[in-house]
């Protein structure tokens, strides 16, 4: 995923109220950013990191800037949770998940299970259906494991109960997990974290719900699916 123009860079002062930023530029304006992320992004807003950002000339937009990276551990790590679906396209494109390769037709944001959307469905020529569910990762605490969640998520552990059922009405459940940070190799469920999504997870993999996950890489030109690591077993 490329992004429109290279992204300005500047110090994060601080985050607050979820959806907003301070930042100081590299040009020395102090300007406030909003941030496409409503998780905790716990470890990631530590006031002095670097972070880059995406500017809009639209005039309807109350802030032009919008923080899209901020480096943590010595690597840069994208905090977008409206990229992965996107991210996750584009690997599935580029067959860089062999399991999910063969399809006919790509549909996204489609209605199914208890009043949710589904973020990608594919479908076969023999009208096989896989159910497709993206979730963000940028969560790490040791080595080089990648953690999700990094807080509890009861959506979450929803849409893992939907897809079971996707997968006893005789379809594909799939989840893959985008990792937006190169620093990892492998991905673990954070069960100290969130135990009621770690127990659906388990539940969900019991019943035929596959996993894969992807890293990526993170650049201020462009986020891309470097390569598929191991979803490790609870």
């Amino acid at each position: 995923m490329l992004f429109p123009s290279p992204l300005v860079r500047g110090t994060l002062l601080q985050r607050y109220k979820r959806f907003l930023a301070d930042i100081r530029l590299d040009s020395g304006e102090s300007i406030t950013a909003s941030v496409p992320n409503t998780g905790s992004m716990r470890g990631l807003t530590t006031p002095g990191s670097e972070a880059w950002l995406s500017i809009s000339d639209s005039p309807t937009r109350k802030y032009a800037h919008t923080l899209q990276i901020v480096r943590a551990d010595d690597t840069l790590v994208g905090i977008n949770t409206g990229l992965p679906n996107k991210i996750a396209e584009e690997a599935i494109l580029s067959d860089m998940i062999p399991q999910l390769s063969g399809f006919s037709t790509l549909k996204r944001e489609q209605k199914y299970g208890q009043n949710s959307r589904i973020d990608l469905l594919l479908l076969g020529e023999s009208g096989q259906q896989t159910y497709v569910e993206v979730k963000n990762v940028h969560f790490k605490r040791t080595g080089q494991l990648a953690e999700f969640p990094d807080s509890v998520t009861a959506r979450g552990a929803k849409h893992l109960v939907e897809l079971s059922e996707m997968v006893k009405a005789g379809h594909r459940g799939v989840m893959v997990f985008v990792i937006q940070r190169q620093d990892c190799d492998s991905l673990s469920i954070c069960g100290d974290l969130d135990p009621v999504y770690a127990a659906a997870f388990a539940n969900a993999r019991q019943h035929g719900v596959e996993a894969y996950a992807i890293r990526c890489q993170i650049s201020p030109e462009s986020i891309i699916a470097d390569q598929t690591v191991p979803v490790l077993t609870l």
